[in-house]
């Protein structure tokens, strides 16, 4: 087991809950009628999930739809909360999990890097001094001073990774947000996470994407019905998950 001051992220007896709603009522009358007999399910998409991350692992969380991955990100990020357990983690934290999170879609390109790298933390002097390097890596060119409202989907990704690798993160938390955009972006998101690994930067990716799992993390964690059903070297888990999931 390593020591505390050697682990990024642990993940302590951790369970997530969530209530499901059935029969909304749709109209006027059917709410009045029936306000106090909504029917609730309970449904458990992490079940006691122990794990620890240390500083400078590059880990996969992989598994079929359903299997808790996203869930167990958000969890990291502390967009939500474990209904039981506990995760800490040790280090300055971005995430890309949600295409456009935390911008404004009437601002500018420009405008939003201000208002996202303030929230990771950076200075107004900071930002100023990054923000022809965020511009240049998003390749955005002149569209950088349109709303970000008129964006597609890859503009979205370029300017959102853009910003994220420019600030200073000890631990970077990716959720299936690189499957977003053309291949050549892709590859130069891909060196870039490359160099940010070889620098020590604890990176936690969630992708379907096996090659990229090969290609960039060391260790790969499988999830299956909101259990880790293997944790190891990324070559072997891939195996096991294609002998089930295949």
């Amino acid at each position: 087991m390593a020591k505390d001051n050697e682990i990024a992220i642990k993940v302590e007896n951790v369970t997530k809950s969530f209530k499901l709603f059935y029969d909304k009522p749709s109209t006027l009358k059917e709410r009045l009628v029936f306000w106090n007999k909504k029917k609730a399910d309970l449904h458990t998409v992490l079940k006691d999930i122990n794990l620890e991350i240390k500083k400078g692992e590059t880990v996969a969380l992989i598994g079929t739809n359903g299997s808790g991955k996203s869930t167990l990100l958000k969890l990291m990020t502390k967009i939500i909360y474990p209904t039981k357990g506990k995760i800490t983690t040790n280090g300055k934290l971005t995430s890309l999990l949600e295409l456009g999170a935390g911008f404004h879609p009437d601002f500018t390109g420009r405008e939003n890097i201000y208002f996202n790298a303030a929230i990771f933390g950076l200075t107004k002097q900071e930002i100023d001094s990054r923000l022809n390097e965020i511009i240049e890596f998003s390749e955005l060119g002149e569209f950088i001073d349109s709303p970000v409202r008129t964006y597609s989907s890859g503009m979205y990704m370029r300017l959102a990774f853009s910003v994220a690798i420019n600030v200073d993160a000890e631990i970077l938390l990716i959720d299936e947000i690189l499957a977003v955009g053309d291949q050549h972006f892709q590859e130069k998101c891909f060196a870039k996470l490359e160099e940010l690994k070889n620098s020590g930067i604890t990176i936690v990716i969630v992708t379907h994407s096996l090659g990229s799992v090969k290609q960039l993390c060391n260790r790969a964690v499988w999830l299956y019905e909101g259990k880790i059903r293997m944790d190891g070297n990324d070559d072997e888990v891939i195996e096991e998950y294609m002998k089930v999931c295949g």
